[in-house]
């Protein structure tokens, strides 16, 4: 078991290099060698989520560096260990420095995100982890992991922190794209602008050709039917073109009043995720991080 322990911890020396520091800690810094037979390498993953999210994605890249520290190929199976608790995956948040490039993007009035608001700085508990899990997936693979992905839960839980952080994940990799995050309120404001300035077509080419769009507190377009209709449509445009969604909201889709079935059967398409409100060891955590990062500690 030593030497297998011991090729486990040079691979993720390896793979930890060849990802992004988000990523290896989300899904592989809590991983641990379980059985070598034959030629696969059983490795534990700490739920069902992540072992199905490592098999999908890192399989192939595992197995490279199996044979890089072997030469043998070597192919990894991921397994939930016994009796293993989810409460178990905790992923460290440490402090971001802000590159120059991100401070641009969150400066551009298209992108309007918080720099501050990323990955490294979500403090995980057990009523978030989900949600950041599958925001983390799908920033590491927009419109192929899960589209739409809707995000509810109360005022202040970090649905926005995620919304944001996939925003940047999406840009620090791929600085051409275009990312949009706004409220359902600023939608309708300029849609109703729009139609009144006669520009609704650059309205619709606006927002019908980003690459991301993150929109907020979409329970506020219940009642506005022009609103629905036009989002519809943009819902549509990017779906078919392969692009990312993602919606938050105070409550799951069917229960927002007066929210179209087709919106609602829409939003239903890709997955569906709440935060809970954060126990006491989470509460801490945040108000650590929070003193932390205003020199209070």
């Amino acid at each position: 078991m030593d030497n297998i322990d011991s090729l486990w911890n040079q691979a993720l020396g390896k793979i930890e290099k060849k990802i992004s520091k988000p990523s290896f800690e989300t899904w592989l810094k809590s991983t641990k060698a379980y059985l070598l037979q034959g030629d696969t390498l059983t490795v534990t993953a700490p739920n069902e989520f992540a072992r199905d999210w490592l098999e999908e994605r890192y399989s192939h890249l595992i197995s490279d560096v199996l044979f890089e520290l072997t030469g043998e190929e070597l192919e990894a199976k991921f397994i939930i260990p016994p009796n293993q608790e989810d409460d178990d995956f905790t992923v460290p948040v440490q402090p971001k420095k802000i590159k120059k490039q991100d401070k641009e993007h969150a400066a551009f009035p298209q992108h309007m995100l918080n720099a501050k608001n990323t990955f490294d700085t979500f403090v995980i508990g057990s009523g978030n982890r989900f949600a950041h899990a599958a925001s983390l997936a799908v920033a590491e693979a927009p419109a192929k992991a899960y589209n739409p992905l809707f995000i509810y839960g109360g005022v202040g839980l970090g649905k926005t922190h995620l919304m944001h952080a996939i925003g940047h994940y999406v840009l620090e990799h791929n600085p051409n794209a275009k990312v949009v995050y706004l409220s359902s309120e600023k939608f309708t404001n300029e849609f109703i602008n729009s139609i009144r300035d006669n520009k609704a077509g650059e309205f619709r080419d606006r927002y019908r050709s980003v690459d991301v769009l993150l929109i907020d507190d979409i329970q506020f377009l219940a009642g506005k039917e022009q609103t629905q209709e036009e989002f519809f449509h943009t819902f549509n445009a990017l779906h078919e073109e392969s692009k990312q969604i993602v919606i938050s909201s105070d409550r799951p889709p069917k229960e927002i009043p007066t929210l179209e079935d087709r919106l609602r059967s829409r939003f239903e398409w890709g997955l569906i995720t709440d935060i809970t409100p954060p126990d006491l060891e989470t509460r801490i955590a945040i108000l650590r991080k929070k003193a932390k990062a205003e020199g209070l500690d």
